[in-house]
């Protein structure tokens, strides 16, 4: 049977959201590209970008479990990871994707 507009047809409202930062030698060496390509491979939605002091920021949404695990994931990055600082954000409703975001 074949229902319009059935609840599988509507996107799925992250869970959880978190502000992320990543300080150290993150700048000029791929580290967004790199965290654009992580956060698609988990399905999470969100931007990052870099910051004028040389770290990179960003904030994700999905679930729980998968953010965890891409904080985790953050350490392998390219470049130098000296620090991974996280904050939890309230859910919210993004256009689908993860996005690379211009220096703020």
């Amino acid at each position: 049977m074949d229902a319009v507009g059935s609840i599988d047809d509507e996107p799925e409202v992250p869970s959880a959201g978190l502000w992320f930062r990543i300080e150290g030698h993150v700048q000029g060496v791929g580290f967004r590209a790199f965290v654009r390509d992580l956060a698609e491979g988990l399905k999470l939605r969100g931007e990052v970008w870099n910051t004028r002091d040389r770290a990179v920021e960003g904030q994700a949404f999905g679930p729980a479990g998968l953010l965890e695990d891409f904080v985790l994931r953050l350490r392998s990055g390219p470049g130098r990871v000296d620090r991974v600082s996280t904050q939890p954000l309230p859910r919210a409703e993004l256009s689908e994707g993860f996005h690379v975001g211009y220096t703020r």
